[in-house]
């Protein structure tokens, strides 16, 4: 009996240790709570972060985190020790247009953005298009974004709509954009209409960090808003966390173990 116990807790205690390698080294998983990279990535859509595409900081090390034990333990809380020296193991520079997550400079909670500026960079808003050192980053139509008016998410919200508040199930419409960035990455932006947001003053990115801006630009919280008054700000280097390539499925309903709600056009789609 006490035989078959510690071969029990030895296979355990293996499978942690494995899983703690792996999450550590090489693939983050990550679900997406909020509509701020639409339509990129959607709410309930689950994937893999790329650990390895970056090299490694203290922001490598796990977050477990269980809400419904008070279980919060962060990557700081591991790994604390190691922050502060702004540099990385093995490390390599993402570039620009990569999809990023990174740890929230001040709260520490993970976050996906869409890199736009490297360091060194100047960066405004001037009309809701991007400003990249002083030259205007091209956008053109596209078709429109359509999706319906239902809560979404975690906390659940109602998306932002270009034509008002429409009847719950009904379609919420948003002007869709491809933006192009001058190394060539091209992806699709939403606009609802005009938001404090889409006019800021000039950003000087600083060495050692990068500016990161949502897809969904009028219900995106990134780079745009100081982090005194609840934004991101500037991201440093050691808080980049990895690249997300792929998404591995996707949920419309409320919880990733809902199957029969998994939206069958996005498996092993490429983030782009």
């Amino acid at each position: 009996m006490w035989a078959s116990i510690k071969e029990t807790v030895k296979t355990v205690v293996y499978a942690l240790l494995i899983a703690g390698v792996f999450r550590t080294f090489l693939f983050q998983p990550f679900w997406i709570p909020s509509g701020s990279m639409k339509e990129t990535l959607l709410v309930g859509d689950f994937l893999f972060v790329n650990k390895m595409a970056y090299g490694y900081s203290y922001a490598s090390c796990p977050s477990i985190i269980i809400p419904a034990v008070g279980l919060d333990v962060d990557a700081e809380d591991f790994c604390g020790v190691f922050k502060g020296g702004n540099d990385r193991l093995f490390g390599s520079e993402p570039e620009r247009g990569d999809v990023v997550v990174f740890r929230h400079p001040v709260t520490g909670r993970d976050f996906i953005k869409r890199l736009i500026g490297m360091p060194g960079d100047t960066v405004q808003i001037v009309d809701g298009k991007i400003i990249l050192n002083g030259e205007e980053v091209p956008q053109s139509d596209a078709s429109l974004f359509t999706e319906p008016f239902v809560r979404r998410g975690q906390p659940p919200n109602f998306p932002v709509c270009s034509n008002g508040t429409v009847p719950i199930g009904e379609d919420c419409i948003k002007q869709r954009l491809t933006e192009t960035l001058p190394n060539g990455v091209s992806y699709s932006v939403l606009n609802v209409g005009d938001r404090p947001l889409d006019n800021t003053g000039i950003f000087t990115v600083p060495e050692g960090q990068y500016f990161f801006m949502g897809d969904n630009r009028d219900n995106s919280s990134d780079s745009r808003r100081p982090q005194r008054s609840g934004g991101v700000g500037f991201v440093p280097y050691e808080d980049i966390v990895g690249r997300a390539d792929r998404i591995m499925f996707s949920s419309s309903g409320r919880s990733l173990l809902a199957f029969w709600t998994w939206r069958s056009d996005r498996y092993f789609m490429a983030i782009e």
